[in-house]
């Protein structure tokens, strides 16, 4: 009787249209999804301090996991020739006190000189560059684009006028808020070297320590998750990074042969700007094109272009490929989006997150779908069907 009910419950009109529907499970999971938002929503002042711990910590945390990522090869490679895993970790440590004492000592200086001779020269630039473009403007072709070049530059002085009224009225709470950020991030240069020690020491214990407090069955999947994760995140850091490093020296190389002053400064510069995704070469070649043009005019800004597009050519032709290959598996058109939205919502943070957090989630997302197509009844045929197929 019970097993007759059971077949005259599949074949009713309600099973086959709800209970076993795709759509409509992948419907009820998008509504489940939005209702915890809402609710996380309406109960979101309860999380206010959690919040606000995670704002504090996550400075000193993600910039010891960055080096973490970095330095952590060296210290199993040589751990596994039988060197102590706490002497490598602090022998790194010193190489990179000695590193930060050199630049204090001797990069930095030189950076500032060559930041105030390029700011003494800017009234210099600017007046080249405004000559330059009064000379194209004067120019017959471009005639007919003056009205709209002028009500620009209208536009761009009201702006500056508004902007340095605003500024002088919250003067005060800028400079508090300054130095509030200012000492935040000293307490968190000052936190992280402790915070990269212990994850040296202790980070390949991670994974079993995280595993070790979920149940039994949950443990083989769970530390598969934090594996790929882990190995998604490192590439990712250690790739970006080379890259970053890559596209500095080229730019030390090319903008010396075309004459290019501030190359160094305008090379450092463009690596730092490099490891922002996508978008890092674009914003490294605006301080180029400025100067570029500002110092040498146009035949200047000509040979910039061409560095830039050979830079460009080698960077995502061989080196990106190389370093990078496959391993992120992204879209550069979801990167771009992810980039975007990351942007809008956490400002420069977001921007430097978003990809580590889109792999993390991706991760997540692939082995949940993975696991809800082992258990639900939805997949069976087309699982049958691939096992047959094997």
């Amino acid at each position: 009787m019970e097993q007759e009910q059971h077949r005259s419950f599949k074949a009713s009109w309600f099973f086959k249209w709800f209970i076993n529907n795709k759509v409509v499970a992948s419907l009820a999971i998008v509504l489940l999804f939005l209702l915890n938002i809402l609710l996380l929503n309406k109960v979101g002042f309860i999380f206010k301090p959690v919040g606000e711990f995670i704002t504090v910590i996550s400075l000193p945390v993600i910039l010891a996991a960055v080096f973490y990522y970095l330095l952590n090869p060296i210290v199993d490679f040589l751990e596994k020739r039988r060197v102590p895993r706490v002497l490598t970790i602090i022998v790194l440590f010193l190489i990179i006190a000695a590193l930060i004492a050199w630049g204090l000592i001797v990069a930095i200086p030189n950076v500032i000189s060559g930041v105030d001779n390029f700011a003494s020269s800017v009234p210099h630039y600017v007046n080249t560059a405004q000559k330059e473009i009064n000379a194209l403007a004067k120019n017959p072709h471009f005639e007919q684009f003056r009205p709209q070049v002028d009500q620009f530059a209208k536009s761009i002085g009201n702006q500056l006028i508004d902007w340095s009224k605003t500024f002088s009225v919250n003067a005060v709470t800028t400079l508090s808020h300054l130095i509030s950020k200012t000492t935040s991030i000293l307490i968190s240069l000052i936190v992280f070297p402790f915070v990269l020690f212990y994850l040296l020491r202790d980070g390949q214990r991670l994974n079993g320590f995280v595993t070790h407090l979920l149940p039994n069955d949950w443990r083989k999947e769970t530390s598969k998750v934090l594996h790929e994760i882990n190995s998604q995140l490192s590439n990712y850091v250690r790739g970006q990074v080379l890259v970053a490093i890559a596209v500095a020296i080229m730019f030390m190389i090319g903008l010396p042969i075309i004459g290019l002053r501030y190359a160094v400064a305008l090379a450092i510069t463009a690596g730092f700007l490099n490891l922002v995704p996508f978008l890092g070469s674009f914003l490294a070649a605006i301080p180029m094109v400025i100067v570029g043009l500002a110092i040498g005019g146009p035949l200047m800004l000509v040979k910039v272009i061409i560095v830039l597009i050979i830079e460009q050519t080698l960077e995502g032709r061989f080196i990106s490929p190389l370093v990078l290959g496959k391993q992120m598996s992204i879209h550069p058109i979801t990167i771009l989006f992810v980039l975007l939205t990351a942007g809008q919502i956490l400002g420069v943070w977001g921007v430097l997150l978003a990809i580590p957090f889109y792999a993390t989630l991706k991760v997540i997302i692939v082995h949940v779908y993975e696991w809800y197509r082992e258990i639900s009844v939805l997949y069976r045929e087309e699982t049958a069907t691939e096992e047959a197929k094997e």
